[in-house]
């Protein structure tokens, strides 16, 4: 399927990066939310970087306005005109589930309907709306426009015609591919939030400050943030969900949550975006 109009459902910080990326590939794109605030929010914040990147020569004023120009505020039913949609909406089942389902009935019967989720099993999110063959993960790594990984996850159901089309897009958006099975955290979560949630385990034992943690990981397997610094930049409610869904979809207790990624959560210390978490903001 040749792709010219993409709809990014949620226009958070996840849906606006894959906006602009791919309105920066030449797409006409909407970014809908059922918030007309955070879509104007995430439009401004697009126009911001672009803004910035002219100012540092890294791109023409012309290109800019271009790429602004290929961008339109949506509302949920605006997504008819597309060919494909990517949901990056809450890191929530049943909030996905109704949005891939108003989708459906919104949507061509052929169109790509893409989840952006990084641990929700893409064959039950399917199974809610018909034609669950066109249902497929597109996992952007954050923040989208500086990453290059896109995980593709195909469902028990996905077809071969999605799983191509979504292949294609994601490289014309200039974006490396893996292809993963539909088990849980994928990929990377698989592999990534068990570390983290082992720098929670030796934080709350005493091993180490989490500054000496952190610097330990960065300069002794040479990455770019320690894992206590990554869980705050990626969210510590998010850590703790992915963590739980590892938990019960693998059954086994080497993926339980540390108590206290839990007891943070709970005090409403989620990292970055609540200005405290492991470290203060």
């Amino acid at each position: 399927m040749d792709v010219k109009t993409l709809a990014v459902v949620g226009a958070g910080q996840m849906g606006a990066g894959i906006a602009q990326i791919a309105a920066q590939s030449g797409l006409e794109v909407m970014l809908i939310d059922v918030n007309p605030e955070l879509v104007q929010k995430g439009l401004a914040g697009i126009r911001g970087q672009l803004d910035r990147a002219v100012g540092k020569g890294k791109l023409k004023a012309e290109e800019a306005q271009a790429i602004v120009a290929r961008l339109k505020a949506g509302a949920p039913d605006d997504a008819r005109n597309a060919q494909f949609a990517v949901e990056a909406v809450t890191e929530n089942e049943d909030v996905k589930r109704k949005v891939f389902q108003s989708l459906a009935k919104a949507m061509p019967q052929d169109a790509v309907l893409a989840t952006n989720t990084s641990s929700i099993p893409i064959s039950r999110i399917a199974a809610s709306v018909p034609n669950p063959e066109r249902v497929i993960g597109m996992h952007f790594m954050n923040p989208v426009p500086v990453m290059q990984l896109v995980e593709i996850i195909r469902g028990a159901q996905t077809s071969d015609a999605a799983y191509a089309t979504t292949r294609a897009l994601a490289e014309r958006m200039g974006k490396t591919t893996v292809l993963s099975k539909d088990m849980p955290g994928f990929i990377v979560n698989r592999i990534l939030i068990p570390m983290l949630n082992e720098a929670c385990f030796a934080l709350q034992e005493g091993l180490a400050s989490a500054e000496d943690i952190d610097t330990a990981m960065k300069l002794g397997t040479n990455v770019p943030m320690g894992p206590l610094t990554l869980a705050d930049f990626i969210g510590l409610d998010t850590c703790l969900y992915i963590a739980e869904v590892l938990h019960k979809g693998l059954g086994d207790d080497k993926y339980r949550p540390a108590p206290l990624l839990r007891q943070y959560v709970d005090a409403g210390w989620l990292g970055r975006k609540s200005k405290r978490g492991f470290y203060r903001y």
